[in-house]
């Protein structure tokens, strides 16, 4: 016989209101009781499988819409309908940006949400984060773009099979832009041979969307809340699209390494030697992101706003905190008013709630 109580019309049934339970005056039925069973399982799921496959899953959600926005432009664009129909960059950025928030929104509490090899880097160098996990976790990163990108290739196999008679039979090859292999991964248009160029315009990107990454991620950042981050981090990539993907950009070295190695497997080995790019698109993510969130460490971290807002600790605890105000003699004012917001009584103007 089914349960009568969950048929009380002051009730929300189980599903997406359990999200937002603490908006409503009614409440949710309690879904059933965990069971032992369960508990003890996730138990003895190791920790590192939970935070691999969480990165891989991640990176898929963030490659896969956008190289499926990609492919319906690039095997439509001969179309008479063409652009009109199937969109083009605008759409593909959207598909990026979109992708990065669900990729967010789904893994980021499971493993941080890093979904990229250089922002792992950064965390290890700027935030602590373990080395030990960097390896795993850059791996979990470019499989989950491996992964999107073999499922994009039996998805759209009898259009890209006949896109590949084409341009074979039009004596253009397999791997140039906007040819077969470009669906996948990046590559320079035939007049881009300047490598210094092709270096500037990447390291550029990349740096622009690193800052945006680690303003976002900034606790002591009043203007992103935790709801709106994926989203703005989602815009940024988008932008970067918008304005640069015509002249070839890559913005994330798993997303472009694990598309890439299919390609190879699917069109041969010049999708790594084509005009000899390969390198730029793979390997300047790191340095640039480094750049960019070394210039926000530097120059722009307000680190007493962070310990104000209780994100963090002074090494030294509270009195080393107070002996740094008493030896500077003054706060800068957004600094105050972040501590002032913060505070619950003059007894604890600096207490730290969690970490």
């Amino acid at each position: 016989m089914a349960n009568m109580g969950r048929l009380q019309t002051n009730d929300l049934e189980i599903g997406a209101t359990e999200a937002v339970q603490q908006h409503y005056s009614r409440h949710v039925v309690a879904t059933k009781p965990v069971s032992q069973r369960k508990l003890d399982f996730e138990h003895a799921r190791p920790r590192w499988l939970r935070e691999c496959m969480a990165e891989a899953t991640g990176v898929f959600f963030y490659v896969f819409p956008g190289i499926a926005a990609i492919t319906t432009f690039t095997l439509n664009a001969a179309s008479p309908l063409g652009v009109t129909a199937f969109g083009g960059i605008f759409q593909i950025g959207w598909g990026f940006a979109i992708g990065i928030s669900f990729a967010i929104i789904t893994c980021a509490s499971t493993s941080g949400g890093h979904f990229n090899p250089a922002i792992t880097i950064c965390f290890a160098v700027w935030q602590g984060f373990p080395w030990r996990k960097v390896p795993y976790y850059i791996f979990s990163q470019i499989f989950g773009a491996f992964m999107a990108g073999l499922l994009l290739m039996g998805m759209y196999w009898p259009e890209i099979q006949a896109f590949k008679t084409e341009s074979i039979t039009a004596g253009k090859g397999l791997v140039y832009n906007g040819g077969p292999a470009s669906i996948l991964c990046t590559f320079p248009n035939p007049t881009q041979t300047n490598l210094g160029y092709l270096f500037l315009t990447e390291f550029f990107v990349d740096s622009y969307i690193g800052i945006v990454i680690w303003a976002c991620l900034d606790p002591a950042n009043p203007f992103v809340s935790a709801q709106s981050a994926p989203f703005a981090i989602g815009l940024a990539y988008a932008t970067m699209v918008w304005g640069f993907a015509d002249i070839a950009i890559s913005t994330n070295l798993a997303r472009d390494l694990g598309t890439r190695i299919v390609a190879a497997i699917f069109f041969g080995g010049e999708s790594f030697s084509y005009l000899n790019y390969s390198w730029i698109a793979i390997l300047v993510n790191i340095p640039a992101t480094l750049f960019a969130t070394g210039y926000y460490e530097f120059l722009m971290r307000d680190s007493l706003s962070k310990i104000a807002k209780g994100h963090a600790l002074h090494e030294h605890g509270e009195d080393g905190l107070h002996r740094h105000i008493t030896r500077t003699g003054m706060i800068e004012t957004g600094s105050a008013n972040a501590i002032k917001d913060g505070q619950n009584g003059s007894d604890d103007l600096y207490k730290q709630d969690t970490v």
